[in-house]
């Protein structure tokens, strides 16, 4: 797809996938609006966008609370009329077993994972309707396929962003706006960053680049599928463990469980 001149949304845009994703949308032409709590690395990521010939927006947002979405979306919509593609990037993890973690730990993964992105899509579906285009990119994680000790509440606002999506995809069938969520594995950012996981192994050998994720981000703006997992060899894996979940559940559950204990 040629994204020269479509308006791109991105949230989570500040560091890792979300920074990425701006830089290779900016590469093709795109007018790119940069949504994340830390305004000072926004304009700065916005200044290192300014050699592309491109309209590069900031706007200091925090998705987990709806008046900030709808602020945001007020201002965009004023200035753009509409988005093209919206990508639904922000989220982090906790990592602690369900026990050891507070209500406030839970809830605030859900806040921003899941309904940061239900507040986005409440308010820029509408216009994307009206025009009868636009593409939705949600950035899930394979872990909205594996429930895993030690990232359970992180596991389930994903499992929600898959299922939400799966069911909007229906909803939006021959309206001209399309839903993709892209599934990738571990990726090297600060994802890991947070002190919860101070005592666990920051990446394995297998894990991605932020660069390949947000190219697959790219594929998914324009396209017919609804997931999109990364690499593509763990489809697979997928695959096995909704077929033989008696076997492949207990051999995966068994590492973490592992490390989780032993933290």
């Amino acid at each position: 797809m040629d994204f020269e001149d479509k308006t791109v949304l991105i949230t989570g845009a500040s560091s890792g996938i979300g920074r990425q994703t701006a830089i290779e949308f900016a590469k093709q032409g795109a007018d790119v609006i940069l949504a994340a709590r830390r305004k000072d690395r926004l304009e700065q990521l916005q200044d290192e966008l300014a050699k592309y010939d491109t309209t590069i927006m900031v706007c200091q947002c925090d998705v987990s609370k709806k008046d900030h979405v709808r602020n945001m979306s007020e201002i965009v919509l004023k200035k753009f009329g509409s988005l093209d593609i919206l990508v639904n990037n922000a989220g982090f993890a906790i990592y602690g077993a369900v026990s050891d973690l507070s209500i406030e730990d839970i809830e605030s993964q859900m806040n921003t994972n899941y309904l940061g992105m239900t507040y986005c899509i409440k308010n820029f579906l509408p216009s994307m309707l009206e025009k009868k285009s636009g593409h939705i990119v949600n950035v899930a994680s394979v872990a909205a396929s594996f429930g895993l000790p030690g990232i359970a509440s992180y596991c389930a606002s994903k499992f929600a962003m898959l299922g939400f999506s799966e069911g909007l995809r229906h909803e939006l069938d021959g309206t001209g706006v399309g839903v993709t969520v892209v599934s990738p594995i571990m990726v090297r950012t600060d994802f890991f960053d947070h002190p919860s996981f101070e005592k666990m192994p920051r990446y394995t050998p297998a894990s991605l680049s932020s660069q390949t994720v947000a190219r697959a981000i790219l594929r998914a703006a324009a396209s017919p599928r609804l997931e999109i997992i990364v690499p593509s060899v763990v489809r697979g894996a997928v695959w096995l463990k909704h077929t033989f979940p008696y076997l492949i559940n207990p051999a995966l559950a068994r590492p973490f469980k592992k490390q989780l204990d032993s933290s």
